[in-house]
């Protein structure tokens, strides 16, 4: 078994340096992951880049591109295993050989089937060194949902909610508008532009009408941010509100997801898939392996508590992103969750915080679930299928 190699402060600093670009790529690249790359060669940055767009040229591109006759003898730091397969692009450890890098520092392999291992290979059999692992925690962080999908066969899952002190989403009356504050609004568009996906239920369409796109402020220089529109996916079993709301405006697509035996209005056109439903319930994972299919590598639903609640007890949640308010509304109006359930201390959900940051006068809070056993039934990994579906807080 070959030792571990040691990796120093430099290489340290320079994967550093490449997952920072690499994250530079967060709305556009999907579905494809955030790649950054910088070459080095004695001590000095001599070529960069990060994978800016689906399509487009991957970061070793850009970045042999600025070294040019540089690169030869340089070490090259790459955030993903580099591709060895020709897609839209050629591969980059081909472009590695030929720009002549005498070692490449990887921070974790590429677990596409396409990949896994052959880019590294083809490295070291063209005589290149390569070195793994350096920083593959961060690495993986970074791109959680790509790997989400490849590793797990369905897209990273984020529950986006508003809450007051007490742990309340909205009034008794469904109105939650507005419980956090302006910040906090800008900030979610910050987390709708990374996602593939987001996700409402027709209860949230038929009380609040959200629009569900990404509206970003312009950076420093006053240019708009770049992004790639988020699909917009609504679980409607009946096709309910498939003719109406503003969620079937603008250039963002919409795709409906339905039960089998729905059918499409007359003179109706748009995007729809049935999925599985049992005992009136859809099937949670049918919806997100639907996703998957489709490129999908995160997906941010925002909902009410009723479809928040069915997700988290499936065990199908990954993330919870909230906005706590410093409101408080009382003991009648709605919770944050519904359909959990919980009788004993000994079946709570425990969540682990990953992040607190002031947004304004409202705190985010990151949480993410703590492993728990496998539902032992299927309804738990199910979502109800109401005739009138109940409403849910917009924000």
């Amino acid at each position: 078994m070959s030792e571990a190699p040691a990796f120093t402060a430099i290489d340290h600093a320079m994967m550093a340096r490449a997952l920072r670009l690499a994250a530079r790529g967060a709305y556009t690249t999907k579905p494809n992951p955030m790649v950054g790359c910088v070459i080095v060669r004695d001590g000095e940055v001599v070529g960069e880049g990060w994978h800016e767009r689906a399509g487009g040229p991957h970061a070793e591109v850009f970045a042999l591109e600025g070294a040019r006759e540089r690169a030869r003898g340089a070490t090259a730091y790459v955030s993903l295993e580099p591709c060895s397969h020709t897609g839209k692009t050629g591969p980059c450890a081909e472009a590695l050989v030929a720009g002549g890098v005498a070692r490449v520092v990887g921070a974790m392999r590429d677990p596409n089937p396409k990949v896994d291992g052959g880019g590294y290979a083809h490295l070291r059999e063209a005589g290149i060194r390569v070195d793994e692992g350096l920083m593959e925690a961060q690495a993986r962080e970074l791109n959680r949902g790509f790997l989400s999908r490849i590793e797990r066969g369905r897209p990273w899952m984020r529950i986006k909610l508003a809450t007051s002190l007490d742990g309340r989403s909205a009034l008794a009356s469904g109105d939650s508008k507005w419980i956090s504050g302006e910040p906090a609004r800008r900030d979610v568009h910050r987390w709708r532009a990374r996602a593939g996906a987001l996700m409402t239920g027709a209860g949230t369409v038929l009380v609040d009408d959200p629009h569900l796109t990404v509206r970003l402020e312009d950076d420093a220089s006053g240019k708009p941010v770049p992004f790639v529109a988020p699909l917009r996916v609504v679980l409607d079993p009946g096709l309910a509100t498939v003719a109406r709301g503003h969620i079937r405006e603008g250039d963002a697509p919409t795709l409906y997801l339905h039960a089998p035996d729905a059918r499409m209005p007359r003179g109706v056109d748009a995007q729809h898939a049935h999925v599985p439903v049992r005992a009136g319930l859809f099937d949670l994972h049918a919806v997100l392996a639907l996703l998957a299919d489709r490129g999908i590598n995160e997906v941010q639903l925002e909902a009410g508590a009723t479809l928040a609640g069915s997700f988290l007890a499936s065990g199908l949640v990954d993330e919870l992103l909230l906005y706590v308010a410093p409101v408080m509304l009382g003991e009648r109006a709605r919770p944050l969750f519904e359909g959990l359930h919980i009788d004993a201390m000994t079946e709570r959900l425990g969540m682990r915080i990953v992040e607190t940051r002031r947004i304004g006068e409202d705190v985010r809070v990151l949480l993410r679930p703590e492993p728990v056993p496998a539902p032992s039934t299927a309804a738990a990994a199910a979502a109800p299928v109401p005739a009138t579906p109940p409403p849910a807080p917009a924000n």
